[in-house]
């Protein structure tokens, strides 16, 4: 009898999000959901409705069995800071799907703007930069790692002035259970070496892929050959990064030197924390780019 309450309660608890969420305009459609602009049908709100694959989140959870990882939406819910995309629910579908509600972010992603090499990021990527750091740093104190830092998970606003870190698909706890070797996990033009070499992981690989986004911030290009699977990240770490300078010649050494630095194929030669990454480029203006 206990039994069929319980799952009364849960069904119950269930969203048909066909019916709470008229999709206004479909966004984004990533290798583990769904993601839309939707309005939430009872409250009138604007949202950002994010729809998780069943199988292939049940794939990715089979990695951490037994470990009661906490999934993406409780995750995010966790996360309040300006720089960080603000989440307001989360739950099961009526089909068994995990959704996500969150602040609907109505600008480029980062990537894009690289792509198309935008004439708005001139005058804004030091600012960007830290902001980047500033989320980051926020996320590494809530005591989880993001594990998908990469241009494509910072969304500017409008006139690039600012931005936010999204995605939270493939963050865990910074606990040891989840720093074993074997999760290959992250979006591999970013992805630390570690990863791909099977060794143990922290916090520092995070360090690692917003060294890599940044470089690309103010190059436009990536320190390696780009590619489309893991094993492009093989080739991370095993040669000389080139310098920013390359690209720019008038860069700010202390610039240059502390985004490199992020990139160092040891986690013990990156910098330890955002923080001192933040602390190291405290004196960086705008003008010092080149």
């Amino acid at each position: 009898m206990l039994r069929g309450l319980f799952k009364s309660l849960l069904e119950s608890s269930k969203i048909d999000v066909a019916k709470r969420y008229q999709v206004l305009q479909k966004a984004v459609s990533g290798t583990m959901s769904d993601f839309v602009m939707a309005r939430d049908r009872e409250t009138g709100e604007i949202v950002g409705l994010k729809v998780l694959d069943k199988l292939k989140t049940e794939q990715l959870e089979a990695r951490f069995k037994g470990l009661n990882k906490p999934c993406e939406g409780a995750i995010a819910m966790q996360m309040d800071h300006p720089l960080v995309v603000k989440t307001f629910a989360h739950g099961m579908t009526t089909k068994g799907e995990q959704y996500v509600v969150m602040e609907f972010l109505d600008g480029p992603g980062l990537n894009s703007l690289l792509i198309a090499r935008s004439p708005l990021l001139d005058g804004n990527r030091v600012a960007l930069m830290r902001e980047a750091a500033e989320a980051l740093a926020y996320v590494h104190g809530k005591g989880f790692i993001h594990r998908d830092v990469c241009p494509r998970n910072l969304v500017c606003s409008k006139d690039c002035k600012s931005l936010k870190l999204i995605d939270f698909g493939l963050t865990v706890p910074n606990e040891k259970p989840y720093l074993q070797p074997g999760n290959r996990t992250g979006t591999p033009n970013y992805m630390a070496p570690e990863i791909v070499r099977r060794r143990p992981t922290d916090h520092r690989l995070d360090i690692f892929a917003f060294g890599a986004s940044m470089y690309e911030l103010f190059t436009f290009e990536l320190p390696w050959a780009r590619g489309t699977d893991g094993l492009a990240a093989m080739t991370h770490g095993t040669g000389k990064i080139p310098p920013i300078a390359t690209y720019r010649p008038k860069v700010s050494p202390a610039l240059d030197a502390a985004i490199c630095k992020c990139m160092a194929a040891e986690p013990a030669d990156r910098f330890p924390s955002m923080e001192t990454f933040l602390n190291a480029i405290r004196q960086v203006k705008q003008e010092d780019v080149g």
